[in-house]
């Protein structure tokens, strides 16, 4: 998922995502481990994934602090 898309996202579907996200990253480990895995790339985009939905979160937070 591409930043601009995460920037473009509410914070629900931002919570939305992440959940998806983390369950996707699981979904891929467990895989692995039981060597079913055939795109080993899944776990790295999922981080990333997970990565950029948590620093959008962030900034958000953070954002809203300065304001307040």
């Amino acid at each position: 998922m591409d930043i601009d898309k995460v920037r473009a996202m509410s914070d629900a579907e931002l919570e939305e995502a992440l959940r998806e996200a983390k369950q996707e990253l699981w979904g891929a480990r467990f895989a692995l481990s039981t060597r079913q895995l055939k795109d080993y790339s899944q776990i790295p985009a999922a981080r990333r994934t997970i990565a950029r939905i948590l620093t959008v979160q962030l900034e958000r937070r953070t954002e809203r602090a300065r304001t307040a």
